[in-house]
């Protein structure tokens, strides 16, 4: 994007981790005023271990590889396929500082309120010099989706240590223990092939089948193959499946029930060490827990086993407790937003990384931000175009950020996107934005029909006792 001259409006960004970064490069090369706040001492968000709302482990690693993870102008400094948590700390660091980013934020100020104030923003916050408030055109909130641990509830009481993932750190939490983790996400795969070497025994609680995707296939990163065209969706379920049961085998074979959806209709496991340490008698595969009695655990299968530590990965709830639910426009399990991101009426809040998606990476969120600098920008210079994209949103139909999969209908999926479905999506608003709003309408409306609203995903009910964790690492 070409630089702007300045505005005369001035934003907040809330959060520096990649979203937030991201947030604050777009606005910078648009030439918009903004100040940001940021709760930890630096930037970086989930990716440093050291701030105090991380969930971040030490043995955590990129579950998607560097090059379709990391930024386009900004390739990361490191030879590592999946480098490991402080390598991205310090790639942030590196990021920030090579952009001149670091000054924009106000480091330990957590913003604790925004309301409205006619058609702009009062933010307050608390930081080193007390409470503050400032009053802000817009705010974008980009303070991140994994960290409010989702803790389900369990029938009886359990004696020992009830622990979520988000407190975990290090596999020794867990020497000499008899473990049982509830949830095969990635970070509970993760931490059960930490764990293998510490406690005394190690059990995975699960109630669905889950699809295993290796690091490496034909010795390159998974996810570096069939970077060109996207295959339709089914074809590509049908082609990946069997080459996952090729490299992988069955994991019905090691214990894990059956899938009941397809390929990629849920965040697929990128970890196979999980499935050696089955082969090797390491852990062993349990059903949904029925409920606890002192030290035992009973199981829906009538079995039951006696345990030190009940760890629950069990994923994250979204989490914007400064705001209110209306002003997201929360109906149901999360906000409902135009591409994620716009309200659908345009009250000057803006969310940034309330996406999903399997591959999306930086750069994904970084088009993102771009989009919403793009549409500050109109609303500055082109007020015709930013007027044209509302009404877009108003009356026409939203894109399907599905790409032709049907996601599984829970609570963590409902934000849930495929990633080329929405880069494409959200290309298409931001190049409508900057030429010629209306006649991309048209052509939009055109591509996808008539569809009123983005299809929800996600149940309003409580969610299950022990749902994957969802988190994708990226």
């Amino acid at each position: 994007m070409e630089h702007r001259s300045p505005s005369s409006r001035r934003y907040a960004v809330i959060g520096a981790g990649p979203s937030g970064l991201s947030a604050a490069r777009a606005l910078q090369k648009a030439g918009i005023p903004f100040d940001g706040y940021e709760a930890a001492g630096g930037v970086g968000g989930l990716w440093d271990i050291d701030n105090p709302r991380s969930t971040m482990y030490e043995s955590a690693h990129l579950i998607s590889s560097r090059t379709t993870t990391q930024f386009a102008e900004f390739p990361m400094d490191s030879t590592a396929d999946y480098p490991g948590h402080r390598t991205l700390k310090r790639y942030f660091d590196d990021f920030a500082t090579h952009f001149g980013l670091t000054g924009s934020f106000r480091f330990h100020t957590a913003v604790t309120r925004l309301e409205r104030d006619g058609g702009r923003w009062l933010l307050h916050a608390d930081g080193p010099e007390g409470a503050t408030t400032t009053t802000y055109d817009g705010v974008i909130i980009a303070n991140g989706t994994l960290a409010e641990p989702n803790v389900p509830t369990f029938r009886g009481a359990f004696s020992g240590e009830i622990m979520h993932t988000s407190a975990y750190k290090r596999a020794t939490q867990l020497t000499g223990r008899r473990v049982l983790i509830v949830g095969a996400g990635n970070s509970g795969c993760d931490i059960a092939v930490d764990a293998v070497h510490h406690a005394a025994s190690v059990d995975m609680s699960v109630r669905r089948g889950y699809y295993f995707v290796p690091r490496y296939l034909f010795g390159k990163p998974s996810d570096t193959l069939n970077q060109g065209r996207p295959l339709p969706a089914r074809l590509k379920q049908i082609v990946d499946t069997r080459v996952l049961k090729a490299f992988t085998g069955d994991p019905v074979a090691f214990g894990f029930p059956k899938p009941d959806y397809r390929l990629y209709e849920s965040h697929p496991i990128v970890n196979t060490l999980i499935l050696n340490h089955l082969g090797q008698g390491d852990l062993r595969i349990r059903p949904d827990i029925d409920r606890f009695d002192g030290h035992t655990v009973h199981f829906r299968d009538g079995t039951d086993e006696e345990y030190d530590t009940v760890l629950l990965a069990t994923g994250y709830t979204l989490d914007y407790p400064f705001v209110d639910r209306d002003d997201l426009n929360w109906t149901g399990t999360s906000p409902e937003l135009f591409l994620n991101v716009f309200p659908p009426s345009f009250n000057g809040l803006y969310v940034m990384g309330m996406i999903e998606a399997s591959g999306i990476g930086w750069q994904g969120r970084y088009e993102q931000a771009e989009l919403i600098a793009t549409y500050l920008a109109a609303q500055e210079n082109h007020p015709e175009r930013a007027a044209a994209f509302r009404r877009r949103v108003a009356t026409g139909p939203w894109p399907d950020l599905t790409g032709g999969y049907h996601y599984l209908a829970l609570e963590r999926m409902s934000y849930y996107v495929n990633k080329d479905a929405y880069r494409r999506a959200v290309r298409e608003a931001t190049e409508a934005l900057g030429d010629d709003a209306s006649a991309e309408g048209s052509r939009t409306r055109r591509r996808h029909g008539t569809r009123p609203r983005r299809r929800r995903n996600g149940p309003t009910a409580a969610p299950p006792t022990t749902p994957d964790d969802a988190e994708a690492r990226a």
